[in-house]
């Protein structure tokens, strides 16, 4: 496997990834009520899908062919959340405990690439910029649960 199908096949698995989460976000800015909360969730949609476009140029300029949709375990995890969401007496909690589950999922993944040091550093930059905006939203939505709970 060349070098450029390698980098290409580790950001198409984070591009899925972000299509998942943008997905996720618009799911949960549904099953919510409050503005504040719909509005995050509505702002954390918009930065998954600036990342799926940075990550979809980075792919293409390798000279490689970018997924097109999420997974098939994200929309599994979307069906979940909508499920226990409607079950939970405290949907708000529940889908920011869901939130921040997948958010984690996503850091690993990050974490994963970053690990590997044979990025160039235009991609390592990019990466690590999308991480600590991940790990924000964690941490943004951990006091957003405090709150609702």
């Amino acid at each position: 496997m060349k070098y450029s199908e390698k980098i290409s096949n580790k950001l198409n698995e984070l591009l899925v990834k972000n299509y998942d989460a943008e997905k996720g976000y618009l799911n949960a800015m549904e099953q919510v009520e409050g503005p504040r909360l719909k509005m995050f969730f509505k702002r954390r949609a918009s930065e998954r899908s600036q990342f799926a476009k940075e990550l979809r140029s980075e792919i293409l300029r390798y000279g490689e062919l970018p997924e097109d949709s999420g997974s098939f375990k994200g929309s599994v995890h979307r069906n979940w959340m909508a499920l226990k969401s409607a079950l939970s007496s405290n949907s708000e909690e529940a889908i920011l405990e869901e939130a921040i589950k997948g958010e984690k999922a996503n850091l690993e993944e990050y974490n994963e690439i970053l690990q590997e040091r044979t990025l160039p550093p235009s991609v390592d930059d990019l990466l690590i910029r999308h991480k600590s905006a991940i790990q924000s939203a964690i941490n943004t939505e951990k006091m957003h649960e405090a709150m609702v709970s």
